[in-house]
């Protein structure tokens, strides 16, 4: 975070490319950078204070003018922050903690040395990594868009201008024409990589094309589904690739306003970005005649109130028209009557983001990615029941298996693969016959998912999925606006129908009432959250059906999870009586004392699980069973058959 002084404005081609040409010029190749994230989720690990740390070792030992503190935005691997790379040598630091910075100034800034305990190390193979392009989490990801992130200061515009920014911007005002940059889009294959898949082209050509005197761009970065931040991390980590996308598409369509809509939970992002606008602004790359070609636009960033329906598009509109943020019938689209009735582009971050790639490097370049019907690359929030979570950016076709288990490092505690959830609550959960799947848009759909905003969550055998279709159906209960009464009314039953299946009261008609509910919610709601909303519970029914047979018909949850179904009692052969179990029972239902087998009253058990959380792994004593009865207690006084 530097403070700079006030910008030249640029006003051509010429003069950016002499502005970035000086820039390099001013920059040492050899000299040494600590690139250290500050995104969000390093943020939780304290790394403004180990920044500051860097700052002032720097300072005491006089390398001001041979050392760049850079702070950058989000490399993806969060599990394992606070992260920081040192160049020119690439060297990949992880878990950095305040008491490193001394060593990591000392030995490897100075003396060139690798500290090997910040190394990772691969957890299947014990092998140290040295360099991010080498850890198993990084290598089989092609990062095209999260790349930079670990390479420039989001604040500083002239890091951007150093890796090439604003050059695709400069192609399009002074090369091309609006039309031939939509032929472009269109030739690329690029497909919204919100949740829907629509070609970004069409979406691009439709807008131009309708009739209104104002036209805008708009870049929705509101993602809601949970466990998923995509979005977020690049327009912290590198808001000018979101704003050049932007500028691109605002002159191929005509537009000379637009918004950036971002969620209220969001203020990093937003920092970055009134950053960004500014910087800009300063430099003549927004506002009036940018880069002399007469081409005018303006942006302003608005906050979102933190509603999950409001990242539907005519929401967004909605909102940014001051309304309340929820969807309108959409007979006639938004590309032709969106803010104020005026034809409205809207695109998501990653979509506007991939924009001065295909600019840069051409369509036939970025048709080379990917599949035959989805083209480029595409960001997962890979998070669950998997060794390294984050955010994973793969080429489109890379198949559940290779994300899983090739990036994410397989199942948590060497547990079973169960089931993974694509595309948030809208999306569906897949079991284990489908990890060979390619992923893209066209395939998830048939299986009755979607590819979604690029959420990606994984379970595995302890998870239930009765109960996790009853989650995301609560969730989208309580983030519907209610407006349409297919929606509201539907996700009201559902959720009632399934929380009654998992606490034990469920119907064997049950299973039929859920499938109608799910088609007239698809077939009558107003919006996308409606229309899909079943979607978990519908893949859930089609791939895990025998849990919920189990649920009805034998009053028991084989995930042992559903705490009416799920008992406790304690193997007496197995019990030490070291009282653990028995001093941490909320509800004191364990009797037994020191040296006596103890075992569970079972009608004051609460069926909470701290019994079993408690009890020390050498004994495992507490036994965590589906279903009723349960074995009957030992004689009182039973004494233990080994010490503890």
């Amino acid at each position: 975070m530097q403070v700079r002084k006030q910008a030249r404005r640029i006003n051509s081609t010429a003069e950016l490319e002499a502005l970035r040409k000086s820039i390099l010029d001013a920059r040492d190749p050899k000299r040494s950078i600590i690139a250290l994230c500050v995104g969000t989720g390093c943020l939780a690990y304290g790394c403004m204070d180990i920044l500051g740390a860097f700052k002032r070792e720097v300072a005491v030992q006089g390398l001001q003018d041979t050392v760049e503190i850079r702070a950058t935005g989000c490399p993806g691997f969060c599990e394992r922050g606070t992260l920081l790379t040192v160049y020119p040598q690439g060297i990949f630091y992880q878990r950095v903690k305040m008491e490193d910075v001394p060593e990591i100034i000392s030995e490897t800034i100075v003396k060139g040395k690798v500290i090997k305990r910040l190394l990772y190390v691969d957890p299947n193979t014990g092998e140290q990594h040295t360099r991010e392009a080498d850890v198993p989490f990084y290598k089989k990801q092609q990062r095209l868009l999260l790349g930079s992130n670990s390479r420039i200061d989001p604040t500083s515009i002239e890091d951007y201008l150093a890796i090439g920014g604003y050059a695709a911007l400069a192609k399009a005002i002074s090369q091309m024409k609006p039309e031939q940059i939509i032929e472009e889009i269109k030739r690329s294959g690029l497909r919204g990589r919100g949740g829907g898949g629509f070609p970004a082209g069409k979406k691009w050509e439709e807008t131009r094309n309708a009739h209104g005197h104002r036209k805008y761009a708009i870049v929705n970065c509101d993602e809601g589904d949970p466990g998923a931040y995509m979005d977020r991390s690049l327009t912290e980590g590198n808001p000018h690739a979101v704003l050049e996308g932007l500028l691109i598409g605002a002159y191929a369509i005509g537009a000379s306003e637009g918004f950036i809509y971002v969620r209220q939970e969001y203020p990093l992002a937003c920092e970055n970005l009134n950053i960004a606008i500014g910087q800009a602004r300063e430099h003549g790359l927004l506002g009036d005649n940018i880069l002399g070609s007469g081409f005018s636009f303006t942006v302003k960033v608005h906050r979102g109130a933190g509603a999950f329906v409001s990242g539907e598009s005519s929401a967004i509109m909605s909102a940014i028209e001051g309304k309340v943020g929820e969807p309108r019938m959409k007979y006639v689209h938004t590309a032709v009557s969106g803010i104020k009735g005026q034809p409205s582009n809207l695109n998501n971050v990653e979509t506007w983001a991939n924009v001065p790639l295909i600019i840069n490097k051409g369509a036939d370049w970025f048709r080379s990615i990917g599949t035959e019907g989805s083209k480029g690359t595409k960001i997962f929030s890979l998070v669950g029941k998997v060794n390294n979570t984050g955010l994973v950016e793969i080429p489109m076709g890379m198949t559940l298996r290779e994300i899983i288990y090739g990036i994410g490092g397989g199942i948590l505690k060497g547990k079973r693969f169960k089931g993974v959830q694509t595309g948030g609550p809208s999306g569906g959960i897949l079991p284990e016959q489908c990890l060979d799947t390619p992923v893209d848009f066209d395939e998830l759909a048939k299986l009755g998912s979607m590819m979604g905003s690029g959420g990606m969550v994984v379970m595995d055998e302890d998870t239930c999925m009765v109960d996790v279709a009853r989650y995301f159906v609560d969730f989208l209960c309580e983030e519907s606006c209610g407006k349409c009464i297919p929606c509201r009314e539907g996700l009201r039953v559902l959720r009632q129908i399934l929380t009654d299946i998992c606490e034990g009261r469920g119907k064997p008609e049950d299973i039929a009432l859920i499938q109608e509910i799910a088609e007239v919610m698809a077939d009558a709601s107003l919006c996308a959250l409606g229309t899909t909303a079943a979607n978990p519970v519908l893949t859930t029914l089609r791939y895990f059906g025998d849990e919920y047979e189990a649920h009805i018909k034998e009053k028991r949850c084989p995930a042992k999870f559903c705490k009416n179904l799920t008992s406790y009692y304690i193997d007496p052969d197995k019990c030490s009586a070291c009282l653990i179990c028995l001093r941490n029972c909320p509800a004191s239902a364990i009797v037994g004392d020191k040296g006596i087998v103890h075992w569970i009253d079972q009608g004051k058990c609460t069926k909470c699980g701290i019994c079993f959380e408690v009890c020390p792994e050498r004994f495992s004593a507490v036994v965590r069973i589906s279903g009723e009865p349960t074995p009957p207690p030992p004689p009182p006084g039973t004494k233990v058959k080994r010490e503890g």
